[in-house]
């Protein structure tokens, strides 16, 4: 067995209490040209193509092999384990030999190194065929413009693209009755009236005869994107879906919603992949109260929703959708609500959302999988949520979640009826999965009262289910400062009617969607900017270590050595004759003006006068113009 391969496992096999097989050091298995290794694993077929044929001096030869280095750069590329089961066997002479098998489980996902993004513009093939107030503002726009922003922002082609299919019926009734299915199903063929009828059944939906198919799709591209995380295909990923899910229930849909594709694809991540902890983020403007009636009993499964509901007097109109709901039996603390009891909640307190109540339950639940009920309503100008929070706090948002789980991420498209609002944070989400820098938040970083009232009462109420909770002295409040304000407007105002398409993106926008419009195009103008080439850039003493950072680090060479004693004897005139800290100041010099003139992200540099280096470079970043 090639050494290098032997002495890169063997760490790996230490920490989880293995050592490396004496009988796999043999001189059968030449280190100078193919290696003896394979992988087993069904769930990582995906990768064969990336690994050697079992070959060695007397076993046959294979169709196909690959040289050790190829070998050695696949898996240099990745944090990875190997597993080895060495069994005797007898041969027909009776002398022992070996059956060797081996099997790679890449512990990070950092062979997964893509973004997927899963769209198939048949699911705009249905939409609302009679006048319905309270349905028009759900229009196929909505997936077409989100689309369309991406390929503007080149992101499309930057993402691996996964090809959509259907959900099956198996998996549809994971959480679906098989009676609500047929019912579905039956639309395929109904007239308008019969389909009218149907939908009258239910709250706040409406039904055409290709909904029963882009539901099915919706369901199949949520779960392709699964596949795609779990099988390490792609490291993170979005799919743009419709008609949207979190609201749909066993036996009904509800609020646009057919099938629950979120749900389904937590059921079918512990189903096919074996996972015992998932966290479900719901960050529309509305209370997905579908996934929570599915997983209110379960521990596996941690929901947590942040959602307008002004003291149950916004759309779903639930008792349950107050911050006291945590849960049912063995799921209790596994239910998270966060209740927005006022309009106008912006990126501070979605951040402090995150901060106080999210992640550190998050960090302590340790999640396998993230699904993302990625609901943008949320969001400014959007006529249901009346929110404030601009496109890149969805960055922000996303960015923290992939610190959990090892980055497997999956988003899913649920609500958002501004078509500008949308789109631009469907497309700041895309960005941030693929890793690219955050842009700068705007606004005040100070959540409201009302904000920080419900944080503490959520708090409150979890503080017995978790250890990040325990020494909460907070609790519940129930003199809200929202709630004599919100009496005296029950009279004159009925929070829970729906806005109309026209409100929302019709031809004949409001004033305040235009300002909104107007608004994102300058905004968005001046918190993005280009993304630097580079990644990472590192500057180091040996350039013969080199060798042992990542491909895709830049290092960077020596620099002029004049400009490099011009620019140091300005700062320290005595620094240039000491020849050890005018390396260093080399060293950090070549990484901050990369960085400094957008060629770089960011960077690493080796010094050995850490406070001289540290010194100069705030001084070289002021000289720059950097004012923070």
């Amino acid at each position: 067995m090639c050494v290098a391969v032997r002495d890169s496992c063997a760490p790996l096999l230490l920490c989880h209490g293995l050592s490396w097989p004496d009988s796999l050091d043999c001189d059968r298995f030449p280190a100078d040209e193919d290696m003896c290794l394979a992988s087993l694993s069904k769930e990582y077929k995906h990768i064969h193509k990336e690994l050697p044929k079992p070959i060695c001096q007397t076993c046959p030869a294979v169709e196909e092999f690959f040289t050790q280095k190829r070998v050695l750069d696949v898996f240099c590329a990745n944090n990875f384990a190997v597993k080895v089961k060495l069994s005797k066997k007898r041969t027909v002479s009776g002398d022992q030999a070996y059956n060797i098998e081996c099997q790679v489980e890449f512990i990070n996902q950092a062979m997964a190194s893509g973004t997927a993004l899963i769209y198939d513009d048949e699911m705009t093939s249905y939409k609302l065929l009679w006048d319905d107030p309270e349905c028009d503002i759900e229009v196929p726009e909505r997936l077409l413009s989100s689309y369309e922003q991406l390929k503007h922002y080149h992101l499309v082609e930057r993402c691996i693209h996964v090809p959509v299919r259907e959900g099956t019926e198996e998996e549809i009734m994971l959480v679906h009755s098989s009676e609500y299915l047929e019912v579905v199903k039956s639309t395929q063929t109904m007239n308008e009236e019969e389909l009218q009828r149907v939908s009258e059944n239910y709250d706040a939906v409406y039904f055409h005869p290709n909904t029963y198919r882009c539901a099915k799709l919706a369901v199949g591209a949520t779960l392709q994107l699964v596949d795609s995380v779990m099988s390490g295909k792609v490291c993170n990923g979005m799919a743009l879906v419709r008609p949207p899910g979190h609201h749909s229930q066993r036996n009904a849909a509800n609020g646009f919603c057919v099938f629950n594709n979120v749900a389904i694809a937590a059921q079918y991540a512990k189903r096919r992949y074996g996972l015992q902890r998932i966290l479900i983020v719901d960050w529309d403007v509305h209370h997905g109260q579908g996934i929570q009636y599915v997983f209110e009993e379960d521990p596996s499964v941690l929901y947590f929703s942040w959602h307008r509901y002004e003291h149950q007097r916004f759309w779903p109109l639930l008792r349950e959708s107050d911050y006291d709901a945590v849960g049912q039996g063995k799921g209790k603390g596994f239910n998270l609500n966060v209740p927005w009891n006022k309009v106008g909640m912006g990126n501070s307190d979605y951040l402090a959302a995150f901060f106080h109540v999210l992640l550190p339950v998050a960090f302590e639940f340790v999640p396998e999988l993230i699904l993302v009920s990625s609901g943008y309503d949320s969001g400014i100008g959007d006529p249901e949520g009346q929110m404030n929070a601009t496109p890149e706090c969805f960055a922000h948002l996303t960015h923290f979640l992939i610190q959990l789980a090892n980055g497997r991420l999956c988003a899913v498209l649920e609500g958002g009826y501004h078509l500008k609002s949308l789109s631009e944070s469907v497309c700041m989400t895309v960005k941030t999965l693929l890793r690219d820098p955050l842009p700068p938040i705007s606004g005040e970083m100070a959540p409201c009262l009302s904000a920080i009232e419900s944080i503490q009462n959520v708090r409150g109420a979890h503080k017995p289910y978790w250890k990040c909770l325990m020494y909460e002295e907070a609790t519940p409040l129930h003199d809200l400062s929202t709630k004599s304000q919100q009496m005296m407007e029950a009279e004159l105002i009925q929070t829970s009617t729906h806005p109309t398409a026209e409100q929302a993106v019709g031809t004949t926008k409001s004033d305040e969607a235009i300002k909104t419009d107007r608004f994102l195009e300058s905004h968005m103008k001046k918190i993005l900017s280009p993304v630097p080439p580079v990644k990472t850039a590192a500057a180091i003493v040996s350039k013969a270590d080199a060798h042992l950072l990542p491909v895709s680090v830049q290092v960077e060479m020596e620099m002029n050595a004049q400009e490099l004693k011009t620019v140091v004897s300005a700062f320290d005139a005595e620094l240039v004759k000491e020849e050890k800290a005018l390396l260093s100041l080399q060293n950090v010099l070549a990484v901050l003006d990369k960085i400094l003139k957008k060629k770089v992200c960011n960077g690493i540099a080796e010094s050995s006068v850490a406070s001289v280096s540290t010194t100069f470079a705030l001084k070289h970043c002021f000289d720059f113009g950097l004012q923070r």
